[in-house]
């Protein structure tokens, strides 16, 4: 019998991913897309299936494990009837996986440190690693005095790499500039408190998704002016033209949901308005335009809130928009979506309305520079000039970067969004 093995597939350039939970052990029978562990990134938690069918001969993992893209999972005497899987990986839509804003669409940076006091300042001083550094006795002299480790300078800038008195008095800046800003610019934390002395509790550890997500939105949040614009769209007719299609439609067709006739008019917004396809730089000096169009769409799962990305938009009509969103919602509940299904977000599309709600701020999923709320539509009453006519009127909620957008040109893209809505033709012009 030939042997096989298991890796994890394409992942989207994320490395260090939690094994969660492996499935698996020496003798067990497995089939092709049988789930063997559970994988969990800084989005989403995800089953991993098997690329084929045998009988387990050894598993190279256990939970608590970190792998990446090929990491051997486990190994597989294959049976003569087993056909590998094509590959073990949730679909991708569209040409390409671009890197994360670009996630922007998100990527979740390591956590900032816990806020210190703003009157102690950050210490300098790191336990010894690296090689020895080279550099002469009055420079060591003057980093003990300053309690730096010189085996923390990478590279000197004197002669074969010597490290000198500038390159401290560098590091020494660097540092306490990375521990402010880790400060939270004096931010003082939130006090412990005992809530047991007051009744009854229970502990439930948050799971990575809720714990990384919460420190993205933290962080946005403090780095971020935003401003969040409220307006209504008429989808009356829009509506009427849903509904109708989807009754002349066979059962296991897929309907046509509301939300794919939003993206497709955000998208043609978009391309009124390209600062809202952008990105601004790290350093804040440039703007980062994009010339794809990208939609996140924030996905409510058991695990959390997860944002899949439907890829070029803008090349798509809207039943392949309507199976695609489908399919995806359905990956992200289940735990499959991949890392590169949620990356190279342009924006992203938070709708609340199979819920309810009249309005919401959204945050923005930086480093995209503006988020799409969307609540539960109603009818209303609606003055035409001579008489109140009932409206099927959607909330529409935008926030945006004010610091790329300004509140004229978010009241003009919303304008434009509702023109859209509200005559669906605009879409073919």
């Amino acid at each position: 019998m030939a042997l096989t093995e298991i890796k994890v597939p394409d992942v989207g350039n994320v490395a260090d991913i939690d094994v969660v939970e492996v499935l698996i052990q020496p003798g067990d029978k497995v089939d092709v897309e049988q789930t063997v562990a559970v994988l969990e990134t800084d989005k989403a938690s995800m089953d991993l299936p098997s690329s084929a069918a045998g009988i387990v001969k050894e598993v190279h993992i256990k939970a608590g494990d970190k792998v990446a893209e090929g990491s051997l999972i486990a190994t597989l005497e294959a049976s003569a009837e087993a056909e590998p899987a094509a590959e073990a990986t949730a679909p991708t839509v569209g040409a390409e996986a671009p890197a994360e804003p670009e996630q922007p669409a998100v990527v979740v940076e390591p956590a900032a440190a816990a806020p210190q006091p703003a009157a102690s300042p950050p210490p300098a001083v790191a336990a010894p690693a690296g090689p020895k550094a080279h550099a002469t006795p009055s420079v060591r002299l003057f980093a003990r005095e300053l309690g730096v480790d010189l085996s923390r300078i990478e590279q000197g800038s004197g002669r074969k790499g010597r490290i000198l008195k500038e390159d401290v008095e560098r590091y020494v800046k660097q540092v306490m500039a990375e521990g402010a800003a880790a400060a939270g610019a004096g931010i003082p934390p939130i006090p412990a408190v005992d809530f047991s002395q007051f009744g009854q509790v229970e502990e439930q550890p948050l799971n990575k998704i809720k714990r990384l997500t919460g420190k993205n939105l933290s962080r946005v949040w403090l780095n971020l002016p935003m401003v969040t614009y409220h307006d209504e769209a008429d989808i009356t007719e829009l509506e009427a033209f849903r509904r109708s299609h989807n009754a002349a439609l066979k059962e296991d067709s897929i309907k046509l949901t509301g939300l794919v006739f939003i993206i497709k008019a955000l998208v043609a917004a978009m391309q009124q308005f390209a600062s809202f396809n952008s990105s601004l730089s790290a350093d804040g000096e440039r703007l980062i335009v994009k010339r794809y169009f990208h939609i996140g769409v924030a996905v409510d799962t058991p695990n959390g809130l997860v944002v899949p990305v439907l890829r070029d938009v803008d090349r798509k009509g809207i039943y392949q928009l309507s199976s695609e969103l489908s399919e995806k919602s359905q990956l992200a509940r289940k735990g499959r979506l991949m890392p590169a299904d949620m990356q190279g977000g342009c924006m992203t599309i938070s709708s609340l309305g199979g819920i309810g709600g009249t309005a919401f701020t959204p945050i923005v999923n930086a480093p995209e520079v503006a988020i799409l709320g969307v609540t539960r539509a109603r009818m209303q009453p609606v003055w035409d000039g001579e008489a109140f006519q009932p409206k099927l009127m959607l909330p529409l909620d935008l926030t945006y970067d004010h610091r790329v957008i300004d509140g004229a040109e978010g009241a003009r893209f919303t304008e434009a969004i509702k023109n859209y809505l509200g005559d669906i033709r605009r879409l073919l012009l």
